[in-house]
């Protein structure tokens, strides 16, 4: 189950609801602003990858 941080939820909020479900489904646990950059590269580059094929 992912975990976003309080303290980050206004950051997360401002994210589209496609981006914020991808995020969600994830399974991921964000504490951190690198956490949450982390995981939007990692989404950014599975879609490039995703494109090229």
């Amino acid at each position: 189950m992912s975990y976003v941080d309080p303290k980050l939820q206004h950051q997360f909020e401002t994210l589209s609801i496609d981006l914020k479900n991808a995020i969600l489904e994830r399974n991921v646990q964000i504490y951190e602003i690198t956490d949450l950059i982390q995981v939007l590269e990692d989404i950014t580059k599975e879609d490039k990858s995703n494109t090229l094929t």
